[in-house]
């Protein structure tokens, strides 16, 4: 592979028409642990793990169609991103994240990705037990 590489998947953000329930069945049906659900300004986001070597699961109800976004980690995103631009990335917007600034793009068949810098490691954690619903 030639730079710029894109971190580990570390996260895949998926919409949920219902997340309490969808976070449930993962919880009961595939055994998955129930990291985090949130509820804020109308918005929930569960958050579960299937495995510890695998990326974790953002069940969410805000996206705005049914396409998940795999969100990557990069040591640098300014860096990554003006190596990914120059290469013909066109990046859709950038927004903050509870573990770091993130910017999503798209792939030519619609694809949803994110590259993220994790500025704030200790959020997730800190967000660990919190049950809204």
């Amino acid at each position: 592979m030639t730079e710029p590489q894109l971190g580990p998947l570390d996260y895949v953000y998926a919409p949920s028409s219902d997340v309490a329930t969808d976070a449930r069945w993962f919880v009961e049906t595939l055994g998955a642990e129930l990291v985090f659900a949130i509820e804020s300004s109308g918005t929930r986001v569960a958050m579960v793990r299937l495995r510890e070597d695998a990326p974790a699961l953002l069940l969410t109800d805000h996206l705005p169609d049914d396409r998940p976004v795999f969100i990557h980690r990069v040591d640098d995103l300014a860096a990554t991103s003006s190596a990914l631009e120059a290469r013909g990335w066109t990046s859709e917007r950038t927004v903050e994240l509870p573990p770091g600034s993130c910017t999503t793009f798209r792939a030519p068949g619609g694809l949803r990705l994110a590259i993220y810098e994790l500025s704030r490691p200790f959020v997730i954690e800190s967000m660990s037990g919190q049950r809204d619903f």
